[in-house]
């Protein structure tokens, strides 16, 4: 058997999974902040999307580098395995630049990551059956997982249509004039 923490069973996956909800959880808030600080109503979601990109080089191209260098990986790259792979980050990438398009459109933040956050793991649901059908096929697929789907949509939808609006700004104080 094979030592290290990968051959040891645990939660460590759920504390990784609790990052990413977090990352992503302020993404959206973050990246249209970014947006609306470039001062250009125009052309800022593109300049914002350009650092995403150059954060993405940082963390999705360099940082594996470190780490393939220090563990001594094999460079051995199947084309299958890159290809899906491109696929992939391809797909992640319009997403987020659908993302800026979204808020570009007067989409709100909380409205556009609700249905986002909400609707991705139904098309994963439905993309993760369609590569691994259930065994026993769609019928013997339970009734709490459609309930599951079911609440996870009408939860995006409710969080987006019943958000929290944010305070009018302060009224300017107006002085009377001395007559």
């Amino acid at each position: 058997m094979a030592s290290g923490a990968a051959s040891q069973p645990g939660m460590t996956w759920l504390g990784f999974a609790l990052m990413t909800v977090f990352s992503w959880g302020v993404y959206g808030v973050l990246l249209h902040m970014g947006q609306t600080s470039m001062g250009d109503p125009v052309n800022g979601r593109y300049k914002s999307f350009l650092f995403v990109g150059i954060a993405y080089f940082l963390t999705a191209v360099l940082a594996p580098l470190v780490v393939l260098m220090l563990n001594g990986a094999s460079w051995s790259l199947p084309a299958k395995g890159m290809g899906l792979s491109l696929i992939a980050g391809i797909a992640g990438a319009v997403g987020a630049f659908s993302v800026l398009l979204a808020f570009g459109a007067k989409g709100h933040p909380a409205a556009v990551m609700s249905i986002v956050f909400a609707g991705a793991p139904v098309v994963n649901a439905f993309v993760a059956m369609a590569q691994h059908p259930p065994h026993g096929g769609i019928a013997a697929i339970k009734p709490q997982f459609w309930i599951g789907l079911v609440l996870a949509a009408t939860g995006g939808f409710l969080v987006a249509r019943f958000r929290p609006m944010p305070s009018p700004p302060p009224a300017a104080h107006v002085q009377a004039k001395p007559e």
